[in-house]
């Protein structure tokens, strides 16, 4: 497996369990590793320390994996990760009464780069490194086995995939296109969602509780909406 070898000053981070390893931070690269390839992270010792995306484009030149030395990253990773998430999710969320909210929210759940959004009976990503990018194909298989949805539509039109070296990239990855607009719920309010063309996956999904709070003062009341 290609290795990145940290200069002595480079793993401070790492060993707080920081994800992004910043290209000054590196200091020798073996064994060619290609864009989104999986690197072993070695300190100047070269005892492994991590396992990474390598992205050779970018000032975040890879971001991690795993801290675990035993754990692989192959198709059987993702999928645990996207079952750990989806699992959570349904921990915490009321899904009598919300059909949209955020699956997959990249480093906060192991997957750097990475965005799932669910609007009903449809999932939306965003994949926004190249680590995610190489990965895509299993990625997305695993969501379709774990989440049954009827499609999977991609919005990988976001500014920091150039910053990887990426194009844009738009479409169906999976199942039927989603409607033009696709009705969500949040407690008793309705929205019809533009995830084709709307704001990044299509909604402000993690606004659900800020909104709940400002539903109690602006009762009855005449309220400038600035984020609409």
């Amino acid at each position: 497996m290609p290795s990145l070898i940290l200069k002595p000053t480079g793993r401070k981070a790492l060993l707080r369990r920081h994800p992004w390893i910043f290209s000054g931070a590196v200091g020798a690269v073996e064994g060619s590793p290609s864009a989104g390839e999986t690197a072993d992270v070695l300190g100047e010792n070269r005892a492994l320390l991590a396992r990474a995306a390598f992205s050779p484009r970018s000032q975040i030149a890879a971001r991690v994996w795993t801290f675990d030395p035993n754990e692989t990253v192959g198709p059987a990773f993702f999928r645990a990760r996207i079952e750990r998430a989806a699992a959570f999710r349904r921990t915490i969320l009321d899904h009598s009464m919300v059909n949209a909210y955020r699956v997959v929210n990249a480093e906060a759940d192991g997957l750097p780069g990475l965005v799932v959004d669910r609007y009903d009976a449809f999932l939306v990503c965003q994949f926004a490194s190249a680590g995610v990018e190489c990965w895509k194909e299993e990625i997305v298989k695993a969501l379709g086995e774990i989440l049954a949805p009827e499609g999977i539509y991609e919005r990988s039109d976001v500014l920091s995939r150039a910053k990887e070296g990426l194009e844009p990239a738009v479409g169906v990855l999976a199942g039927r296109e989603p409607p033009d607009r696709i009705e969500v719920r949040e407690g008793p309010n309705r929205f019809l969602v533009d995830v084709k063309a709307g704001q990044k996956t299509g909604f402000y999904l993690d606004q659900r509780e800020n909104g709940e709070v400002v539903s109690r003062f602006a009762r009855d009341a005449e309220v400038l909406n600035a984020f609409a």
